[in-house]
């Protein structure tokens, strides 16, 4: 099982209360994708966001900075807002990314779960799920061929046209990430596109039939089962004991989502709330090394197989010191007992 951390390179304010400066946030981040690659985990996703608390509207920039800063660790996005960019322009920046990092990168595609690149970039929110299919649909085109024929209905057509450059990797990794619309789940098992499940909250097992659904659909497909990949992404922090990791990601955590239920009219969560999904059962990976681990197997089991699993750590992003010392102990006390203990495998669908 692979082991990363994915950002979303949110500016917050540290343990003082003083807000991070943009500057600050970026040089940190720079700092994790360099100390995530020196501790031998195997990926780092970037998020997209447009919007003032956040510094990662261009990931492919911050990738690439990171990219000339490691050696080993793939770098993928967390996810590319598909709906709302072109994909000639998205691949040429991942086929140039994939030339800096000797053949390291990855795109996750997906539709974000902010809506505010739309308006940005012009486009009608009502187009929302044909844009991701049509642009998913241009996007594996690209992949396979360096001067396609293609029409669609958003965007003018290619009629042979070069795309250039082409990335280092024989076929550039493109994965789907989804959230719970079964609709999304099925449509990545058609494809045979690996998936990745962002889980914020409940259970992992409640994920279980939506992921038999997108095997099931592979498999029906004809997609050989080694190409349907299941990564889960989750909110993650470690600390040296189970205590002391609930105590520190808990303020960043109820910060974050109390500015997020003031926007949409969601109730506060509670530190109850935060504890539960923490606790064995819950979706929180959070913990000591040992916790964490256990959880993190306990998850590949739930969902039948893992092939990696990803920890959204931006809540500890406030405090440099206890967010670096968090992806330390994740690659040098949590990745070994998991790796270890995971045997590799790829769980048959339920009929």
């Amino acid at each position: 099982m692979e082991i990363g951390i994915d950002s979303f390179a949110v500016i917050m304010p540290g343990p003082d209360g003083r807000m991070q400066t943009p500057q600050e946030r970026m040089d940190a981040l720079l700092q994790e994708i360099e100390l995530a690659d020196r501790v031998g985990l195997d990926a780092f996703g970037v998020g997209e966001h447009h919007r003032a608390e956040f510094v990662d509207s261009a990931p492919t920039i911050i990738m690439a900075a990171g990219a000339a800063r490691t050696k080993t660790i793939r770098l993928n996005s967390a996810v590319s807002v598909l709906s709302a960019v072109d994909p000639v322009r998205l691949f040429q920046q991942f086929a140039t990314l994939d030339l800096i990092s000797k053949g390291r990168v990855e795109i996750v595609a997906g539709r974000g779960s902010f809506v505010d690149a739309y308006p940005l970039f012009g486009l009608d929110l009502h187009d929302y799920d044909a844009l991701f299919a049509e642009n998913l649909d241009l996007l594996l085109k690209l992949r396979e061929e360096s001067h396609p024929h293609w029409q669609g209905k958003f965007r003018p057509a290619l009629t042979g046209q070069g795309v250039f450059p082409r990335p280092v990797q024989k076929e550039l990794p493109i994965w789907i990430g989804v959230g719970g619309t079964p609709q999304s789940f099925l449509r990545a098992g058609l494809l045979g596109l690996p998936l990745m499940v962002a889980i914020i909250g409940g259970t992992f097992r409640r994920f279980r039939p939506l992921v038999d659904l997108y095997r099931r659909a592979g498999a029906e497909a004809g997609h050989a089962p080694e190409k349907l990949k299941v990564a889960l992404h989750a909110f993650g922090y470690v600390a040296e004991t189970s205590q002391g990791a609930r105590d520190e990601a808990y303020p960043p955590w109820s910060y974050m989502m109390s500015n997020l239920a003031k926007e949409r009219g969601y109730i506060d969560a509670s530190r109850r709330q935060f504890d539960a999904m923490a606790a064995p059962g819950g979706a929180f990976m959070v913990g000591s090394p040992e916790e964490v681990a256990a959880k993190m197997l306990g998850a590949s089991d739930d969902l039948g197989g893992l092939s990696r699993i990803t920890f959204q750590m931006s809540g500890a992003a406030g405090n440099p010191v206890a967010m670096r010392r968090s992806i330390e102990l994740l690659g040098t006390k949590v990745a070994p007992i998991v790796r270890a203990a995971a045997t590799p495998r790829v769980a048959a669908p339920v009929a």
